[in-house]
């Protein structure tokens, strides 16, 4: 047969199908229902919703045109594959660039380290440029379009971002959407009197209204920022101030924060930022009368957002950050008319809370519970990111539903031993952590320490008993397996791959004393890491069984984030199962959160007596049904029969 192209064949090369007008044309096309719909609903009444879809239309086209070339091919690319986070070769590593690397211009010499890792995302932590001293951990920002002068350059960020995408590793940065620092210049021309930048925020004549709505708001910082509005001066006036003095709450209610905002947002997108974690989404809207927290306009703010990006840069997904309880969590990632819409990843902090819960009481009835009840089995076209610890304390929350539901505790009484047996001043506990902000109207308490040292290991080296060490090291690695397999993108924050201990060094910087998040904030400790690659001690083991398992994950398709996640109700109170039915075969991930060996309740898993299991993790036949056969201490197992 004659090829249809010959060396003969005059004919012109056949030109473009699509310009790049005709192509942004076919996308706006794509997002303008969805992009627009939200938009009315929030400011029909208060603008010309025609004029603001012109002004949002020839915004989005300004940053097609400035988008950089490779971009735009990574843009093409991610059309055509529109799930590409939700593979299972999806891992995530979390870190800040000055703990981990030094500077921007250090971060592409620790590409090899993070491929060994089998790492495909890097979220910087804020590197935005902060205000001076305490600025919450970077979440109080001065100026968006620029970077932290301690980190670098914006040229560097960009050159940062390239090698991390050539290397397959996706960057991910935060966005906060709340606030911005008193110091950003909008702030400066409001406290300046600048009437249209004073409508940038919730600024106050009296703090008449103020005091209205304190009457149902809780406060974030109880400690170190009590109240939620600040009086200033200078000005007269009341600020509306959610988290800290110096971090002004926006305006959610003005459109001309949304287009500022995604204005931004897509510049952000075109020096190379591919994941845009926006932070503190809970409290964009305002509503006297209530805790003003997961409000419905903010699912609008957010689809608005995510699809006006399918527009300018499609390459781009978002990641909300919302640390609320089950029943608020769940539509972050789109439901009912925003279904599939909405944010591509949240965070799964329920997991994270059930895992320290479980492992505590050495009963996972409440973590079946919770997990089987307030989540659904999949969502559309989103996923989890899910996670054991994170540079932020873990808030215990438990709800006296759920306590109820499942008998024996009380939510009160659960945080309370939650939080003693974490502080470790609970008898027989074996973490090392320490309370944060602790509510003396309610007594609850959150918790501080890194995965290592509440998981064990800081109190068994101090014993230096080796069975203790052994356990704490399976308690590490366990939770790595499970968030590998729950369903969704694990995130690694920085260090736990090697068991890095709690951080007191915080204490002696009068700028982080104040803070003592910072305990879970060490520094990279690369003399270990590089021992760790040769060495049986902790640390090598725990960095060997972590990219272990997170190589393990990625051979193993049953654990994409499309596949649906069912949670298993186990009589055994120290088992955790649940059930990843793929295409071709069913994944069964059981996990036993105590010190005991626990036989394997093959009937209750579902899995036939006389049928052959691999166990994806040690890639080993396991009987079942065989007697004796049963899950070691703190053991992992991800079962798949061994043919379709």
């Amino acid at each position: 047969m004659t090829s249809p192209r010959t060396q003969s064949d005059t004919r012109k090369p056949r030109k473009a199908a699509v310009d790049d007008d005709t192509l942004f044309e076919l996308r706006w096309r794509r997002a303008e229902a969805d992009l627009m719909e939200p938009l009315t609903r929030l400011y029909g009444e208060v603008t010309d919703i025609a004029a603001l879809r012109d002004r949002l239309r020839a915004l989005l086209w300004d940053k097609w045109e400035d988008r950089p070339t490779d971009l735009r091919a990574l843009d093409l690319s991610r059309d055509l594959t529109p799930g590409w986070f939700l593979s299972q070769d999806m891992v995530g590593y979390v870190f800040y660039i000055d703990r981990f690397a030094g500077t921007l211009k250090d971060v592409p010499a620790k590409i090899p380290y993070l491929r060994d890792l089998g790492v495909t995302y890097a979220h910087f932590m804020p590197c935005l440029e902060p205000r001076p001293g305490d600025s919450d951990g970077g979440y109080a920002v001065r100026d968006y379009r620029a970077i932290n002068p301690a980190l670098g350059t914006m040229a560097q960020f960009e050159t940062a971002t390239r090698a991390l995408r050539e290397a397959g590793i996706s960057p991910c940065i935060d966005m906060v959407l709340n606030h911005t620092a008193k110091e950003h210049e909008w702030a400066r021309k409001a406290r300046e009197g600048d009437p249209f930048y004073r409508g940038f925020y919730r600024i106050f004549e009296t703090d008449t209204l103020p005091r209205q709505y304190e009457e149902t708001l809780v406060e974030v910082f109880p400690n170190q920022a009590p109240g939620n509005f600040t009086y200033y001066p200078d000005m007269d006036r009341w600020v509306w101030t959610t988290f800290n003095e110096f971090q002004w709450d926006l305006n959610w209610e003005n459109p001309e924060v949304f287009l500022a905002i995604l204005d931004v947002i897509l510049d952000l997108a075109n020096k190379g930022a591919e994941v845009m974690r926006l932070d503190a989404v809970a409290f964009m809207w305002k509503r006297i009368g209530t805790v003003c927290q997961n409000l419905p306009e903010v699912h609008d703010i957010l689809q608005a957002i995510v699809q006006a990006t399918r527009v300018a840069a499609p390459a781009m997904i978002h990641k909300a950050e919302a640390i609320v309880g089950p029943t608020d969590l769940v539509p972050y990632l789109g439901s009912g008319r925003h279904a599939g819409r909405e944010s591509n990843l949240a965070y799964h902090n329920n997991l994270m809370v059930q895992f320290w819960s479980s492992l505590a009481a050495r009963d996972t009835r409440l973590m079946q519970h919770v997990l089987a009840t307030h989540f659904p089995a999949g969502v559309k076209n989103a996923t989890w990111a899910t996670y054991i610890r994170c540079h932020d304390d873990i808030g215990w929350a438990i709800t006296e539903d759920d306590t109820d539901a499942v008998g024996g505790m009380t939510g009160p009484g659960h945080r309370r031993f939650l939080a003693d047996f974490y502080n470790g001043s609970f008898p027989g506990s074996f973490a090392r952590g320490a309370d944060f902000q602790v509510n003396e109207e309610t007594g609850d308490r959150r918790t501080n320490g890194t995965f290592a040292s509440l998981a064990g290991l800081e109190t068994a080296l101090e014993s230096g008993a080796p069975h203790q060490i052994d356990l704490a090291v399976n308690r590490i690695l366990m939770g790595h397996a499970l968030i590998a397999s729950f369903g969704g993108m694990p995130l690694i924050y920085m260090g736990d791959e090697l068991g890095l201990l709690n951080d007191h060094g915080y204490e002696d910087d009068p700028f982080l004393v104040g803070d003592g998040r910072w305990m879970q904030r060490p520094p990279m400790d690369w003399a270990l890491a590089q021992a760790a690659e040769t060495a049986h001690e902790p640390a090598g083991r725990i960095l060997a069984g972590t990219r272990h398992i997170m190589a393990r994950r990625k051979a193993t398709p049953q654990l994409a984030g499309s596949v649906p996640t069912h949670v298993l109700h186990l009589s055994n109170r120290a088992l955790f199962a649940v059930r990843r039915p793929a295409d071709d075969r069913t994944l069964t991930a059981i996990f036993n959160f105590s010190e005991t060996p626990q036989p394997l309740p093959f009937e209750e898993l579902g899995l036939h007596p006389h049928g052959a299991y691999e166990d994806c993790l040690s890639q080993e036949i396991v009987p079942v049904a065989e007697p004796g056969t049963a899950l070691p201490a703190y053991g992992r197992l991800w079962l798949r029969p061994t043919t379709p």
